[in-house]
């Protein structure tokens, strides 16, 4: 099944679109929490302090959005109210600590250098996903005719693609191949990610 369809799939059930924006909500809210846990305390940048601002932002205005949906409640970020849950929650875990190996490899990197080189290709690979994604789900919203909306989301999101190839081209003359072999790593995640979502999803396919 491809990630358009189990996007469709999951808005046409309130159930499942709820623990749907709960679940990005989580994800956002650990990217946020990451950009966070990387800053350094004096040295910290605008751009890394707006980033962080936004992604929790975004976290809060996906959960905000499940309030369009009636009868639904994701109280928490608990399993019960996840899709997928121990991918979701790990997949950004993951993410870093594959780049973080990839860099101490092949650049010798360490310390707080090893933390800021994480959160740039990191925060790339993340950015090109959600490039991918969010427009995905806005067009099946779009289609349902659903209450729900990611459109500003969509707009930030392309703004912080911009924002970190700049960084990026600060960081290195190499930063093309760096960044490249992050996203190989998150597709392969990613693709993870979408097959445990459809093994969730698909039965209900079947049903409806």
């Amino acid at each position: 099944m491809s990630l358009s369809n189990v996007i469709t799939t999951i808005v046409k059930d309130n159930d499942l679109h709820a623990r749907w924006l709960n679940t990005l909500s989580l994800m956002e809210n650990t990217g946020a929490r990451k950009i966070s846990a990387c800053e350094d305390p004096v040295t910290v940048t605008y751009i890394i302090l707006k980033h962080a601002a936004e992604e929790h932002r975004h976290a809060f205005y996906l959960k905000k959005q499940i309030e369009k949906l009636p009868d639904a409640d994701c109280p928490t970020y608990a399993s019960d109210y996840l899709l997928a849950p121990s991918s979701s929650k790990y997949y950004l875990n993951q993410l870093d600590v594959a780049v973080c190996r990839y860099l101490k490899n092949t650049l010798g990197l360490s310390g707080s250098e090893l933390r800021f080189a994480a959160y740039l290709l990191v925060t790339y690979a993340i950015e090109v996903r959600a490039d991918e994604l969010y427009p995905v789900y806005q067009d099946a919203l779009t289609e349902s005719g659903s209450k729900v909306n990611v459109k500003s989301i969509i707009l930030e999101e392309e703004g912080h693609l911009e924002e970190m190839i700049n960084q990026l081209k600060s960081f290195s003359p190499d930063w093309e191949k760096h960044a490249e072999k992050a996203v190989e790593i998150e597709t392969g995640l990613f693709n993870q990610w979408v097959n445990t979502l459809t093994a969730e999803v698909q039965p209900l396919t079947v049903n409806n």
